[in-house]
């Protein structure tokens, strides 16, 4: 297994999970691993009912998204801890290995696929 492969995988991921959840959000200043839903900041300042009711609609649909976002990074996250610890790879419920193959369709992935089930 190259882990220096996967390491990249994930980092290109925590990248663009970031950067998705930017657009679609802000971080939350007094929890760093917390992501707020936002709405587009221009209807929001205007008195136009109708604007703040779209802008309520997006920031709602929005919330959503930000959350399996947020879940996500903090699983590309975990994998990355793993890496520096040593212990990629290995079933975190079994500790036997994670197939190479499962872990290329999901680098992130701690669970073997008999654990998963």
């Amino acid at each position: 297994m190259d882990v220096k492969e996967f390491k990249a995988k994930l980092e290109q991921e925590e990248a663009r999970l970031e950067l998705e959840l930017t657009d679609l959000g802000m971080l939350n200043s007094t929890n760093p691993a917390d992501w707020t839903a936002t709405a587009n900041a221009s209807e929001m300042n205007t008195a136009d009912l109708n604007n703040l009711a779209d802008a309520d609609e997006e920031q709602e649909a929005n919330k959503a998204i930000v959350d399996e976002l947020e879940i996500r990074l903090k699983n590309v996250k975990d994998a990355l801890k793993r890496i520096e610890d040593g212990t990629y790879g290995k079933c975190a419920k079994c500790g036997g290995e994670i197939d190479s193959a499962r872990l290329a369709a999901n680098p992130a992935a701690s669970l073997c696929t008999h654990c998963m089930e």
